[in-house]
């Protein structure tokens, strides 16, 4: 059932919900949210987007399949934690650069840990979504 509302209003949502994402992927980095949360939330606004407007729409809009999320995740999250043995420090030891940026802050591996963590939770959310919606339409 096709919601003219819903459709409009989730328009204007997505983006609104993707920035509040990057919110608490910045936040979490010294505060509480960080990649799973934000990724989480960003999974939600496509998934409202799915309801509104259907599958096909919601897969033009991400550009991207969900899986090469997941390794694209996967691949951030294994170079932030080899990037301490290459210096030579513990395993996942905190790498951190000499000068904090303005919003962000001080930027390490930590960040690229999260930002791995936040592509990992966006993809496996959507491609459960996504497998589940399919499903549905069949």
């Amino acid at each position: 059932m096709f919601s003219i509302i819903l459709s409009t209003a989730s328009r204007y949502l997505l983006p609104l919900m993707l920035i509040f994402s990057f919110f608490l992927f910045l936040r979490g980095h010294n505060e509480p949210g960080g990649g799973f949360v934000g990724g989480l939330v960003a999974a939600a606004a496509y998934a409202l987007y799915l309801i509104a407007n259907g599958i096909e729409e919601a897969k033009l809009l991400l550009r991207a399949e969900p899986i090469k999320l997941i390794a694209l995740g996967l691949f951030f999250a294994i170079v932030s934690t080899f990037l301490s043995l290459m210096t030579g420090q513990d395993f996942m030891t905190g790498i951190w650069a000499k000068n904090e940026f303005p919003v962000i802050g001080k930027v390490g591996t930590p960040l690229l840990f999260d930002l791995g963590v936040y592509f990992l939770v966006l993809g496996i959310v959507l491609k459960i979504i996504f497998s589940l919606a399919e499903e549905d339409n069949k």
